[in-house]
């Protein structure tokens, strides 16, 4: 067993395809709740990894993500990525407002009603990647423009702007402390530009998101200027790159283990649950994302986090969590009542795009897998190169054959 006193320290990142941290694993289960170095920021802080504890830390008004402003907070990235007034940062009643406001214009019938035109830009692309014929690299056909293309039609960001702007959001992520000033400077370009384009948008809106979030009112409430902007920035970054992401490593999981990919083509309407257990599975990023701060003592178990002590949460090892699934590490597309996952995070900070997120991967994947009855990897898995740089885990390129 490690003692709640040490401090462990780790790197916080896993390069070894999708299989789960081992640091991260054994924290779990020696030390759930431990305290740690991050490679960046002041101090040590506590990280938490088993399920309900997660929940509790997410959930619970002792623990606050507003007391980080203007904390240099232990963080995974030599630059923090969240910003003062993102919705990142708030905490209710502050954030209760925004969320009202955000809900009312980014609804789940908005998102549907994008459907129609996701499926006709997945069978363009797809379309593309038939032509080009076999060997071709998944990752670039599909995952790479997918989602940006989605988030950006909601959007209506000038087609023009976007190759700019996916390259700005992949310099932000990075883990690399030799590329810190790089991600300062993408950060402060996104923002300059957001900024920009909110301004105009509610001067003249139009039938975009961008255009919805800015007129949304309840009773004499707007969102503020610079709340607008953080908010669309924050929708473009995250609303492209987990999904780009986790398209490229479901597919490679998929064709890793192709009895599964055999059983959704027999039963296609197991794909919505299937896609979330896959989800709950893929340990999609490295480590950790963004903090909180203890604003009194907490006792989880006899080990007490103090008053003012930040605190780390693991979705990844939450959800591969023995005491939350049954066979944690084992992808089960017939669970019985499974816990919900923590992929899109939990409680009042719950993704905003998640509607949207689901939406992209069961339109990109169901006919990814329509289409292609025969796809299969054109290289040996271990030949499968992956990211070592951003705080995704994905794979740099995908190639498959048919």
């Amino acid at each position: 067993m490690t003692g709640v006193d040490s401090v462990q320290t780790c790197p916080f990142r896993h390069d070894d395809a999708l299989e789960p941290d081992p640091f991260m694993t054994r924290m779990r289960t020696e030390a759930p709740v431990t305290r740690v170095r991050m490679p960046y920021g002041e101090g040590e802080c506590w990280l938490v990894t088993r399920y309900e504890d997660v929940k509790t830390v997410t959930s619970d008004r002792r623990f606050s993500r507003a007391a980080l402003v203007g904390r240099d907070f232990p963080r995974i990235t030599p630059a923090p990525i969240a910003q003062s007034e993102s919705i990142n940062l708030m905490d209710p009643p502050a954030l209760n407002r925004v969320r009202r406001l955000i809900n009312k214009a980014f609804t789940t019938p908005q998102v549907e009603a994008l459907r129609p035109w996701t499926q006709r830009a997945v069978d363009g692309l797809l379309d593309t990647m038939a032509e080009s014929g076999p060997p071709v690299d998944i990752a670039y056909h599909l995952a790479d423009r997918l989602p940006l293309l989605t988030i950006c039609e909601l959007l209506d960001v000038p087609e023009a702007d976007r190759p700019q702007l996916r390259q700005r959001a992949m310099e932000m992520m990075s883990m690399n402390a030799a590329d810190r000033n790089t991600a300062v400077e993408a950060k402060a370009w996104l923002r300059a530009y957001f900024s920009e384009l909110t301004a105009e948008r509610r001067r003249a809106p139009g039938d975009d998101l961008i255009s919805a979030l800015a007129t949304a009112r309840i009773g004499d409430e707007m969102l503020e200027k610079d709340e607008l902007t953080v908010l669309a920035m924050l929708l473009v970054i995250t609303g492209h790159d987990t999904t780009t992401y986790n398209i490229s490593n479901i597919v490679y999981t998929l064709l890793t283990r192709p009895e599964l990919a055999v059983e959704l083509r027999a039963r296609p309407e197991l794909l919505p649950q299937a896609l979330e257990e896959l989800l709950r599975h893929i340990p999609f990023r490295q480590g950790v994302g963004i903090p909180r701060v203890a604003l009194e003592d907490v006792d989880f178990d006899g080990v007490v986090i103090r008053a003012r002590d930040t605190v780390h949460v693991s979705y990844l090892t939450a959800n591969r969590d023995e005491l939350a699934y049954a066979r944690p590490d084992e992808l089960d597309f017939h669970r019985e009542d499974p816990a919900p996952h923590m992929t899109f995070g939990w409680g009042s900070h719950h993704c905003l795009g998640a509607h949207l997120a689901r939406m992209v991967l069961q339109v990109s994947i169901g006919t990814l897998l329509t289409r292609f009855p025969d796809l299969r990897l054109a290289v040996p898995a271990e030949e499968v190169r992956w990211n070592t740089v951003s705080i995704w885990r994905y794979p740099l390129a995908l190639p498959v054959t048919w």
